[in-house]
């Protein structure tokens, strides 16, 4: 299902709309904590122009970034859109005063959110929705009926296109799928958590996109002397090659890495470039595999 692209990876339709397999995770955008505007906003600015003039097609928001810092800066810097642009969005969290992430998925709690997704945002109708689930420690059991539910109203409706889920467990992603289609998963997963590898494999005979968030071990980077290894032998770095790996991991794999600063941004597109070898990747792969 990958067709051609400039970048790495090449790309993968979300139902009606294709991306880039290299995309923007704006998260990184807000200020410390993910709360309040970044310390620099012409960083800001210039980092989400870069992401366009690189040709990436797919950026990853949420109004609860900042809150509304990130959609705020992603409007200002590239409103109106291209058309090639698509920003994909989730709901189901909020915040609190300490920076926490309590849960928001009250029918009328996800009926806001995907307004204020629309206003902020200056849009008319948002390309794909996941809806978040569990909470900061990762996925937990229970039924996402009634958001889900809401959200498929809302697609009823015309303003969203796509639906997906964030921080799911299998069940849950099965649960999903039989409530209506969706195009995408969102959970953590990197080098060192492998814990969905089976669920890749299914959704990519699907033709389901999984999209991993912490790709380079988010707040606890990844660190692995099988990785280190790999990475010098290569004459590169270690989050060089665990981009690289994830796009070779499957080809349903979607890479949202986030950075507020160009230089880097363009680093990880070079990094994610990189060819492993069959060697390399039998060694990467015992990296967060149980052993004996």
């Amino acid at each position: 299902m990958s067709t051609s692209s400039p970048l790495p990876g090449g790309s993968w339709p979300l139902g009606e709309v294709t991306v880039t397999r290299f995309g923007y995770g704006a998260m990184q955008l807000a200020g410390p904590g993910v709360m309040g505007p970044p310390t620099d906003p012409d960083a800001a600015i210039s980092t989400l122009r870069e992401v366009v003039d690189l040709g990436i097609t797919h950026i990853d928001t949420a109004d609860a970034y900042g809150p509304r810092i990130t959609n705020e800066l992603i409007r200002t810097a590239l409103h109106p859109y291209p058309e090639s642009l698509h920003i994909v969005t989730k709901v189901g969290a909020s915040r609190d005063e300490h920076g926490g992430w309590p849960p928001a998925r009250g029918r009328e709690d996800v009926r806001r959110a995907v307004q204020d997704n629309l206003e902020v945002l200056g849009l008319d109708v948002l390309d794909v929705v996941n809806l978040r689930l569990g909470d900061a420690t990762g996925p937990q059991d229970g039924s996402l009926l009634e958001p889900f539910e809401t959200l498929v109203e809302l697609q009823q409706q015309g303003l969203i296109r796509h639906l997906g889920v964030s921080n799911a467990t299998a069940t849950q992603v099965a649960e999903a799928r039989s409530i209506a289609p969706i195009v995408c998963v969102q959970n953590m997963y990197n080098l060192a958590h492998r814990q969905d590898d089976d669920l890749i494999d299914d959704l990519a005979a699907a033709g389901v996109a999984y999209v991993p968030f912490f790709p380079l071990g988010g707040f606890s980077p990844l660190q692995s002397s099988e990785l280190s290894a790999v990475a010098d032998r290569l004459g590169s770095t270690s989050m060089s090659v665990a981009l690289a790996w994830l796009l070779q991991r499957s080809p349903n794999v979607l890479l949202i890495p986030g950075t507020s600063s160009s230089t880097h941004l363009r680093e990880n597109v070079i990094g994610a470039g990189l060819v492993l070898s069959e060697d390399d990747l039998a060694a990467l792969d015992r990296i967060g595999r149980p052993v004996g």
